[in-house]
């Protein structure tokens, strides 16, 4: 992947042989999202202990962690979803490749948005099928699932990371997305500061209902993409520390936004216990980060 800033468009679209060869390793070209993946058919497999693997259902021997090695089409060829499965000396479930499954089998290498934070974002930010939505500070790309999931076939995501390690990432997560799931939106990907590619995005797309911002400082980002917001728009930014939140918070009244909401979610785990009943699992509270919603009005 390049290090100087692009831009990427890609379409859900379905690819036929010929589509394939129309695209390049140049990340400088325009092509459909899926056409980076070799095969649209995905595998999940679920370990008895919880944790996921996605792979990719590719004809030949290769080496997949945490299973060793396969030839995944071989091994899965009568495997449906609902089956069991023995590699080595684990047994694993088949399941179909929904949402939950692609993000707990997600590639990571920065941080990610989990449910708990992506399900508040996107309830609040009122995200829907048709929308055009703004996500700067991508990571890994676990946000980016959720909000792809809910947009529809004519919605637009547009994605921004300076970090082109953690944009290869989070791309590839979303290529396993988009191969595994029909209709999903327009996806735009631009590499660099979000100050620094606001031209190129607004080339791409005038106006969002919604933005997000999961960076290490939000005041000179919420300069530049407020504007971009229609009225009655959300912005909503992800602050790991309370500096942080209270700077977002300044940055969106100087932007002429409306704060709704700012403050934590707690996520506390249930469990049964050995004698009966119900009781806390142990360990600590669920917090993440501290979250804001404000609006354009």
């Amino acid at each position: 992947m390049k290090h100087s800033l692009c831009c990427l468009m890609f379409k859900s679209e379905k690819k036929t042989k010929s589509d394939v060869g129309l695209f390049t390793e140049n990340l400088n070209t325009t092509r459909r999202l899926a056409a980076h993946v070799s095969s649209e058919t995905w595998a999940v497999l679920l370990e008895e202990n919880g944790k996921t693997h996605v792979v990719e259902l590719v004809d030949k021997q290769q080496k997949i962690k945490g299973l060793g090695v396969l030839n995944p089409v071989q091994l899965l060829a009568n495997i449906k979803v609902g089956q069991m499965v023995v590699i080595g000396q684990k047994e694993l479930l088949r399941l179909p490749a929904r949402l939950p499954e692609l993000s707990n089998g997600m590639k990571r290498r920065a941080q990610t948005i989990g449910s708990k934070d992506a399900g508040f974002f996107v309830a609040k930010l009122g995200l829907g099928a048709n929308d055009r939505v703004l996500e700067a500070g991508i990571g890994s790309g676990g946000l980016s699932l959720y909000i792809q999931r809910v947009l529809g076939p004519n919605g637009v995501h547009v994605t921004v990371e300076p970090r082109a390690e953690h944009a290869e990432v989070a791309l590839e997560n979303l290529r396993r997305a988009s191969a595994c799931w029909d209709g999903g939106p327009q996806h735009h990907h631009f590499e660099g500061h979000l100050e620094g590619v606001v031209p190129s995005i607004q080339s791409a797309v005038d106006e969002f209902e919604a933005v997000v911002l999961d960076l290490p400082d939000h005041p000179s980002a919420i300069e530049v993409s407020a504007p971009m917001l229609s009225i009655g728009g959300r912005l909503a930014c992800y602050c790991p520390v309370t500096s942080q939140l209270e700077r977002a918070w300044e940055a969106c009244e100087d932007a002429g936004l409306v704060v709704e909401w700012a403050g934590e979610l707690m996520q506390r785990e249930w469990g049964r216990a050995s004698k009966g009943g119900m009781r806390p699992v142990n360990g600590p509270f669920g917090h993440t980060a501290f979250l804001l919603v404000a609006q354009r009005r």
